[in-house]
Parts: structure tokens; C-alpha cells; sequence
């Protein structure tokens, strides 16, 4: 059987994920696709009771 890492809920320490085994996935390179389309508008939408 496979491990699967536990998704970090309730965590907040990047530190403490890593320690730990969280699930972590890094989007630092989705930051940088999105300046480089240098579109006008961007829309981040949100859960209702973030």
C-alpha cells in the first residue's frame, strides 16, 4: 500500500508541515505564470465563510 502524507489542516507553520509529513504543494511558480500574462484583470474567488 501507498503512503499518502495528511493534508495540513489546522496547520499554519510551513516548519511544521515539513517536520511532520503534511501534504505541502508549493505554488510560487503559478505566482510567477500569472505576472508574466500581464493581464488586466485577475480574479481570485474564495469559499463563502473564508
Amino acid at each position: 500500500m501507498q503512503y499518502i502524507p495528511p493534508i495540513p489542516i489546522g496547520i499554519e507553520f510551513y516548519k511544521t508541515m515539513i517536520s511532520e509529513g503534511y501534504y505541502y504543494i508549493d505554488k510560487t511558480l503559478l505566482i510567477r505564470d500569472l505576472l508574466a500574462q500581464k493581464n488586466t484583470v485577475t480574479l481570485f474567488t474564495r469559499p463563502r465563510r473564508f
